[in-house]
């Protein structure tokens, strides 16, 4: 499994404390995405300009501080990595088996406090499905919580219901030429799999990045309100987080432009509208 970052965190992904496998790769391009690195499937070279050295380069893309992505675009040896080990670039990801995985989720297990356990996300944790399949399988075999956070496009999806304890979904639209044009993906397979997680799935918690511009109008609130209120239930919990920019620098240190503006920042009523709709319908509204 390719694995751009791990490590324990409390609530944010999925009840108690929690060991977090984020998997390189997604299928969307979500232009405000907290996670670039973890985008590519096959990695990206992450830049640190303070560490950067001429000398890692022998194609003369490193000079001053600054890497020239066009020459790293036609790079094929990537001397950078493979001959150098800095501080000042590398790859996204590193490869673990599920094997180290298992044997480091079993040997944690006195860290998962309050419901704590495993969760995979991204990147696009389904992207790697057979290894992550096998691995929420063994992990739910030995008896460790286990929780998903996905963007709900793998056809799939339902085949790992049985081995996912806790799963997380998200709602970025529920405006087709929308979703589309700021993720890559169409939405009706995203709400297909949000409709069967709310049908079948005993614990499925519905998240909405609400990004200004984006999703936040009042006719983007009456649209998500609807749906939920289709896919309410008693095994179905909603949240509603607001645009940041904590990854404006890592895009920078991917090669990525990032052009996410100020006007994607939401507004105190804008959430609160959304998030008393939800109470309205009768969803349960849970925050993490």
């Amino acid at each position: 499994m390719k694995v751009f970052q791990q490590g324990f965190n409390y609530s944010q992904d999925g009840d108690g404390n929690r060991l977090v496998y984020h998997l390189q790769g997604c299928n969307m391009k979500c232009p405000w995405c907290a996670n670039p690195e973890g985008m590519d499937f096959s990695g990206a070279l992450v830049a640190d300009s303070e560490w950067l050295l001429d000398e890692i380069c022998p194609h003369g893309a490193v000079s001053d501080h600054r890497v020239d992505r066009m020459i790293c675009a036609e790079c094929e040896d990537r001397a950078c990595i493979t001959e150098h080990r800095t501080k000042g670039m590398r790859l996204s990801y590193t490869e673990m088996t599920v094997d180290e995985i298992v044997r480091a989720a079993i040997s944690s297990r006195p860290m998962f406090y309050e419901g704590g356990g495993v969760t995979f996300t991204g990147g696009e944790a389904t992207g790697q499905f057979e290894a992550l399949k096998e691995a929420l399988t063994r992990l739910h075999e030995a008896g460790i919580h286990t929780c998903i956070e996905t963007n709900g496009t793998h056809p799939r999806l339902a085949e790992l219901f049985p081995v996912i304890d806790q799963l997380i979904m998200d709602c970025k639209s529920c405006d087709e030429d929308k979703h589309l044009h700021y993720t890559g993906m169409p939405m009706a397979s995203v709400n297909a799999n949000l409709r069967l997680a709310a049908e079948k799935h005993p614990n499925l918690h519905v998240r909405v990045p609400l990004i200004g511009g984006v999703n936040d109008s009042d006719e983007d609130r009456e649209k998500f309100l609807k749906f939920f209120d289709e896919i309410k239930g008693e095994n179905v919990t909603f949240e509603v987080l607001a645009y940041h920019e904590y990854g404006k620098k890592k895009w920078a240190e991917c090669g990525y432009m990032y052009k996410m503006t100020e006007d994607a920042r939401v507004s105190a009523e804008s959430l609160k509208a959304i998030r008393e709709g939800i109470t309205a319908i009768g969803g349960t509204y849970k925050r993490t």
